[in-house]
């Protein structure tokens, strides 16, 4: 009796999909973002949210939930309701590589949510101080096999993109060097100007008033692309060296979402991406706009996820 009430239960549920989806939206819909107010990924979702908000004649709350690296926030999403009322816009970190980072992780991203578009990304940046007298990410690499654990990248913290990345660039490259990490951007910048370290991994709009200040020497950015900010600086890929990463925002759901719900959302945010105010926001903060088909994101999440897990696995870093 209890099979037959709960499969009864499921039917009625999964009839009721379809109605659900047609009427939606017909409350207000939560966007949860997994950092702290202020920064750039709260500024993006509340433009996207309030564009959003016209389009779907419903407002979009942005509710800020920081914590565990943005695994706080969207763990909560992971565990909403799939009804299309609580999304997030989250980060490559916890949609990607934060499952290996944190070992007690409560949410797998490639299980228990469902990929809605992909917002945009940021390439990493590899600089040097001018007084290293290296011109190229090639003749860094050429110092670093001539003295082996000699050369030293700074990036901004354990476990961070910037780090993850040099570690990447080192593995590619089949060179030893020294990892020095710091508590932020700035520490790490402020002595890689000084000569403290000889290079610095981390996003490249950390560096870029560096960069065009003179007081450092951009080597390689780390996008398919060349950044735009800084069109003189090569990519890693031009010079030889298969190195991609950056770190992209994305809009995401909980398992199980309705797909005309997920399509819905996608032309949508798709539509406001593309607009000038938009893609000015993105460039604001060194982001290229990315957006495109939920498929897409689903690649990009795989993609990324085993690209930094076996680089977390390999040297052995971890959060927890």
């Amino acid at each position: 009796m209890m099979k037959r009430r709960l499969a009864m239960a499921l039917l009625a549920f999964a009839a009721a999909l379809p109605a659900l989806a047609a009427d939606w939206p017909a409350k207000p819909i939560t966007l949860i973002v997994p950092f702290p107010a202020g920064g750039s990924t709260d500024a993006l979702a509340r433009l996207i949210g309030q564009r959003l908000s016209e389009k779907l004649g419903q407002p979009v709350v942005v509710d800020n939930r920081a914590g565990a690296g943005g695994n706080l926030g969207t763990d909560m999403v992971a565990k909403a309701a799939p009804d299309g009322y609580t999304l997030a816009l989250s980060t490559s970190g916890p949609l990607a590589n934060n499952k290996y980072l944190y070992k007690n992780l409560r949410f797998d991203p490639q299980k228990d949510l469902t990929p809605v578009i992909a917002i945009g990304e940021i390439p990493m940046g590899i600089a040097v101080s001018p007084a290293l007298k290296v011109d190229s990410l090639q003749g860094l690499l050429e110092r670093a096999r001539a003295q082996p654990g000699k050369v030293s990248i700074a990036n901004p913290g354990n476990g961070t993109i910037g780090h993850l990345t040099a570690e990447l660039l080192k593995s590619q490259a089949k060179v030893e060097a020294l990892g020095v990490p710091y508590k932020g951007d700035t520490p790490a910048i402020t002595d890689t100007v000084g000569g403290n370290v000889d290079a610095v991994s981390m996003p490249i709009t950390s560096l870029v008033p560096q960069i065009q200040a003179g007081k450092l020497k951009g080597l390689a950015v780390t996008s398919r692309q060349r950044f735009a900010g800084l069109p003189q600086v090569p990519t890693a890929i031009e010079q030889g060296i298969p190195v991609e990463a950056t770190v992209w925002m994305a809009i995401v759901g909980p398992k199980g979402l309705p797909e005309a719900v997920v399509t819905r959302l996608n032309t949508e945010i798709n539509a406001v991406i593309a607009t000038p105010e938009a893609r000015a926001r993105l460039e604001q903060y060194g982001a290229a706009p990315i957006g495109g088909s939920p498929q897409q994101l689903v690649q990009l999440m795989a993609s990324d996820s085993a690209k930094w897990k076996k680089v977390i696995e390999t040297t052995n870093i971890t959060l927890d």
